[in-house]
C-alpha cells in the first residue's frame, strides 16, 4: 500500500530546493539594507511589488516581533536591523539559513525555529506584538488554524499583517496561467493534494516544487474574522506583473492587516 502523501515534508524539501535555485522569496537582502534599516530607512514586502505601509506597523523597536513562515533573509533581518526582537518560524531549514546567514554577516539577534505555521504550540500565548506574514499560507491546507494560532500568540492589541494570493489564481491550470490562456479549469477552494494526477501537478511534482492551496476568501478573510481579529487595512498588489498574465485584468496578491482586540 502506497504511504499517503506529506505536504508538509514535500513542500519542506521543495522550498530548500528553491534556496539552491536562487527563488526571489529566497535571496537575502544585502548589508546596505541592512545598514539602511540600523538608520530608520526600511521597507518590507509580503506580496508581488508593493511594500507594506509604514503606517500599518506599530512601534516596533525593543519588541517581540513573529515573522510567520517567512524565512529567506528578507523581511526579518530587515525588522531586526529597524530594533525588533525577532523569532522566525519556517518549514524550510535552508530558508532559515538564509536569515541566520544575514544575522552573522551583519551582527543581529534572529531566533530561528523550523515548524508549522499552523501549529505554534512552542510558543507562548500573548507572546508577540506584531505578525508578520508572506504569502505562504498558500502551501498549508488549513489557513483556518494559521489564523487561530497567530490570534493566540499576539498580545490584546496585537497585529497580523499578511500577504496572501488572490484565489482567483487556482481557476486556472498552471499552464493556462503561464502562457496567458486564462480558461477556467478548476474549482475553489483548489488544492494539489487533492488532485494528485492533474497535469499540472505532475509537472509541478516532477520538477520538485511546492504543493499549493487556493484558499476560498471566506478562510483567507473571513477566517481571520471567525478567529476574533478585526480587518482595519486592506491593498492589492500585482496588477501588470509581467510574471503573472492574469494581471493583465485583475491584482493577483492582496494583504491584510488586523488587529486583536484589547477587549474580547
Amino acid at each position: 500500500m502506497t504511504e499517503p502523501l506529506n505536504v508538509r515534508d514535500w513542500n519542506r524539501n521543495a522550498w530548500d530546493l528553491n534556496v539552491a535555485r536562487g527563488n526571489r522569496w529566497t535571496v537575502p537582502v544585502s548589508t546596505e539594507v541592512i545598514e539602511a534599516a540600523r538608520q530608520g530607512e526600511w521597507q518590507i514586502q509580503l506580496t508581488s511589488q508593493r511594500p507594506v505601509p509604514r503606517e500599518w506597523f506599530p512601534q516596533i523597536v525593543d519588541q517581540p516581533v513573529l515573522c510567520l513562515g517567512a524565512a529567506g533573509g528578507q523581511q526579518a533581518p530587515v525588522l531586526a536591523a529597524a530594533g525588533a526582537a525577532i523569532t522566525v518560524l519556517d518549514n524550510s531549514p535552508a530558508q532559515l539559513r538564509q536569515d541566520q546567514m544575514v544575522a552573522d554577516r551583519d551582527g543581529l539577534e534572529i531566533r530561528c525555529l523550523e515548524g508549522d505555521m499552523a501549529d505554534l504550540s512552542m510558543l507562548a500565548d500573548e507572546s508577540f506584538e506584531l505578525v508578520v506574514h508572506p504569502c505562504s499560507n498558500c502551501f498549508v491546507p488549513d489557513v483556518n488554524a494559521v489564523w487561530e494560532e497567530c490570534f493566540r500568540v499576539l498580545r490584546p492589541g496585537g497585529i497580523l499583517i499578511s500577504g496572501m494570493v488572490n484565489p482567483t489564481c487556482w481557476l486556472f491550470s498552471e499552464e493556462a496561467s503561464d502562457t496567458g490562456n486564462l480558461t477556467v479549469t478548476q474549482s475553489l477552494p483548489w488544492a494539489d493534494s487533492d488532485h494528485l494526477n492533474d497535469p499540472d501537478v505532475k509537472r509541478r511534482m516532477a520538477n520538485e516544487q511546492p504543493l499549493e492551496f487556493g484558499h476560498s476568501l471566506q478562510d483567507l478573510i473571513g477566517g481571520q474574522l471567525r478567529a476574533g481579529f478585526q480587518l482595519t487595512e486592506f491593498y492589492e498588489d500585482g496588477e501588470n506583473d509581467p510574471e503573472t498574465p492574469l494581471s493583465q485584468f485583475t491584482a493577483w496578491m492582496f494583504a491584510t492587516r488586523s488587529v486583536r482586540p484589547r477587549v474580547a
